[in-house]
């Protein structure tokens, strides 16, 4: 798919208020005729609407397309576009769709606002058709916005081999992107190869103007046929920022290249790969991202929600900007963090975050501070949820105690791992982590007496000062359960 933009300077100097156009192209080899699809996409907020009988809103675009050859006029079309009727300005999209035969010419499109005449923009690009009916071949790549099923009329350009498609309004993927769809016709295979063949998908950055970098490829098996419609979806999450082409090309079994196509797009993913401090460094406003809309008292509330997920540098730098409390500082901390976790939508990450942090705060709180802010949130936040939760309450000499089993702790690469809580205070959730077996956490070789220290009589041996064990005691289960295996 080609994309045809008028340059952005013209555009300003002419008018403020030229009409935002997003004009596209692609070519398809039919055995009736070849034809050319041309796609428009109108940014609603360039375009004047006009208010209906019914208080709705709708705008009218004049659109005119030229198909010229050697400055002659070949094939001609007018017509009035109507967007959708909506309660505010709205992008809208068209497509048509013109057979031409082989050959090179130039495609000129102009767009006028109907209800603002002065408001218009003319687009041109060159335009080359060259299929052979006897020899394999490619559509151009279609970028597509989406695809879903289609059962109705076929007439719609929009349409193709039973699926609705709307083409992608520019090249340009911006950081919110995890996915990249395209569509792709092959013709003539059935004439070329006697066998399954293979489809190679590929992306590569464009280094300079004649060199590319491959950094991503696909494969899939077609069976030959006549036209061999390649529909596929790229993973294009991780892909940091820059240009690229993607590639698409048709080989045999042995990978030997017999077509190739390639459509060129753009990337922006500043935050892919990149630490807090990265990130920091690279956001140049705020305004329109999530944590704009928190206040203070929500800022400083998330900000201590995620201080068991920093390390110990982090942990000063949080530490300071939550005693400061300046708002700026606070939200480029917040938005720097979760935009390392989820550099496409950090606002999704924080979202999910939060929902759980709420719950435990609502589940541990013990009256001084947040719940996540206690010893058995701290660790619910950390490590999630245990896999099991033994409560002892009525253990003679000894508090109120529970202890947290995780089968699997990838925090460590240990399995079977326990966590000690016991309530000395008996304050309500009043528990502290007493012991764990988990490395770098609390770890204390004494757990045992300190838990039972209401019975000082009955520890194990003669040593009241260095003494690890407590004499067994069928009413005593804390060392049953935590060597429970």
């Amino acid at each position: 798919m080609k994309y045809i933009f008028c340059s952005l300077l013209s555009l300003l100097a002419f008018s403020a208020r030229a009409l935002d156009a997003s004009i596209s192209y692609a070519s398809f080899y039919s055995p009736s005729g070849n034809y050319v699809e041309v796609y428009l996409h109108f940014a609603g907020k360039s375009a004047s609407f006009r208010q209906l009988p019914d208080s709705s809103f709708q705008a009218n675009v004049d659109v005119v397309i030229l198909f010229k050859k050697g400055g002659e006029v070949l094939k001609f079309d007018k017509y009035r576009l109507n967007s959708p009727a909506a309660n505010a300005p709205i992008d809208f999209v068209d497509s048509r769709r013109y057979s031409l035969e082989n050959g090179d010419y130039e495609l000129e499109v102009t767009v006028t606002d109907a209800n603002a005449p002065d408001n218009i923009s003319t687009y041109t690009s060159p335009l080359k058709i060259n299929f052979d009916p006897e020899k394999i071949g490619q559509s151009d790549i279609q970028l597509l916005a989406s695809l879903q099923k289609y059962e109705g009329p076929t007439e719609n350009p929009m349409v193709k081999n039973g699926y609705l498609f709307e083409p992608l309004a520019t090249q340009f993927y911006d950081r919110t992107a995890q996915t990249l769809l395209f569509y792709n016709e092959i013709y003539n295979s059935d004439k070329t190869f006697d066998g399954d063949f293979l489809v190679t998908y590929a992306i590569e950055e464009v280094l300079d103007e004649d060199q590319t970098k491959r950094i991503q490829v696909g494969y899939r098996r077609c069976s030959p046929e006549a036209i061999c419609p390649v529909v596929q979806q790229v993973d294009i999450a991780d892909l940091p920022s820059g240009n690229y082409l993607l590639v698409v090309e048709v080989a045999n079994r042995y990978k030997e290249v017999f077509s190739r196509k390639s459509a060129y797009f753009q990337r922006s993913n500043p935050f892919v790969k990149s630490s807090r401090e990265e990130i920091a460094g690279k956001v140049e406003t705020l305004e329109d991202e999530f944590v704009s809309k928190l206040s203070d008292e929500e800022l400083r509330y998330s900000l201590k929600a995620i201080a068991m997920l920093v390390d110990d540098h982090d942990g000063e730098v949080l530490n300071l900007i939550l005693k400061d409390s300046k708002r700026e500082a606070m939200e480029l901390y917040l938005f720097s963090f979760w935009a390392r976790e989820n550099p496409a939508n950090p606002e999704i990450a924080y979202d999910d975050y939060m929902h759980v942090a709420r719950a435990v705060d609502l589940r541990f709180n013990n009256g001084f501070g947040y719940g996540f802010e206690t010893d058995r949130g701290y660790i619910f936040m950390k490590y999630g949820a245990p896999n099991d939760v033994v409560t002892i309450e009525d253990e003679p000499s000894a508090p109120p105690y529970e202890i947290w089993t995780y089968n699997q702790f990838p925090a460590t690469g240990q399995n079977n791992v326990k966590f000690l809580f016991y309530n000395p205070s008996l304050a309500m959730n009043g528990f502290i982590l007493l012991h764990s077996t988990a490395r770098g956490e609390v770890n204390n070789p004494r757990w045992e007496v300190e838990l039972y220290k209401n019975a000082p009589n009955e520890l194990q041996g003669s040593d009241y000062v260095s003494g690890t064990r407590m004499q067994s005691n069928m009413a005593r289960r804390a060392r049953q359960l935590m060597a429970d295996y």
